[in-house]
């Protein structure tokens, strides 16, 4: 590993996005940290020779903590960390179950600001340095049957738009990833058409384009749904709420 690669901690890398995400910033040279608690599967990524793999449950905030400094004991510095883990149980979506609820925001939310947290004071020390946290377009306003993952992921977009401030006084970028529906194992839970569905493939070429070579706050895609969707976020409730159950019940 040379001095001058980059390098970079992604977690909720072993499948879906952040896995795609991985490989294609290992695949562009750079030193790639992986994270998720499926150990065997962030080991057969890590055959890739810039890619090292530290297991994380991100709901225990004391292993967030020794992980980062295992990595940083490895890679000696980071440049970015992309904050990607998440679950979602559609079916438990459509009841109100605190349990699950809970679970839910353990994962999606709490756990990224425990490892927002982990690294605040390296990054704040270092004075730049990039933070990205993958959000949702469900976390954009009140959709279905979405009572636990659309809150958790509505949350990580006020707190991402929150720290921006903080973290920019000492030159580290903070961003949002607000993917559209693409093929994962979460999304394949899901019983209903979604529209313009894409590959993890295409989003990891728009994340690695949004984080490398843009400065825009939100990496969105793709454009013909959020868009969409941004256009109904502005509507008055009344307008709203019509609109999306009547495209709920066609």
């Amino acid at each position: 590993m040379s001095e001058n690669q980059k390098k970079i901690w992604i977690t909720g890398a072993s499948s879906g996005i952040g896995k795609a995400v991985a490989e294609k910033f290992a695949n562009e040279g750079w030193k790639v940290a992986i994270s998720a608690r499926r150990k065997e599967l962030l080991d057969e990524l890590a055959k890739n020779p810039n890619i090292s793999s530290f297991p994380l449950d991100v709901t225990d905030r004391t292993q967030i903590k020794n992980v980062f400094k295992n990595i940083l004991n490895e890679f000696g510095d980071l440049d970015i960390c992309l904050f990607s883990s998440g679950t979602y149980e559609p079916k438990d979506e459509q009841n109100i179950d605190p349990d699950k609820i809970k679970n839910v925001i353990n994962v999606n939310f709490l756990g990224v600001i425990d490892c927002v947290k982990a690294i605040e004071e390296f990054f704040k020390n270092k004075k730049s340095g990039h933070i990205s946290i993958v959000s949702s377009i469900a976390g954009y306003r009140g959709l279905p049957n979405s009572s636990g993952y659309g809150p958790s992921k509505a949350a990580l977009t006020n707190f991402s738009e929150s720290i921006y401030f903080d973290f920019k006084k000492f030159g580290v970028r903070v961003s949002i990833v607000s993917p559209g529906f693409i093929k994962t194992p979460l999304t394949d839970k899901n019983e209903f058409p979604m529209p313009f569905l894409k590959t993890p493939e295409y989003a990891a070429e728009k994340i690695f384009n949004g984080l490398v070579k843009s400065k825009s706050f939100e990496i969105h895609f793709p454009k013909g749904l959020t868009l969409t969707l941004k256009f109904l976020r502005i509507l008055p409730y009344k307008l709203y709420l019509f609109l999306v159950d009547k495209l709920v019940k066609r």
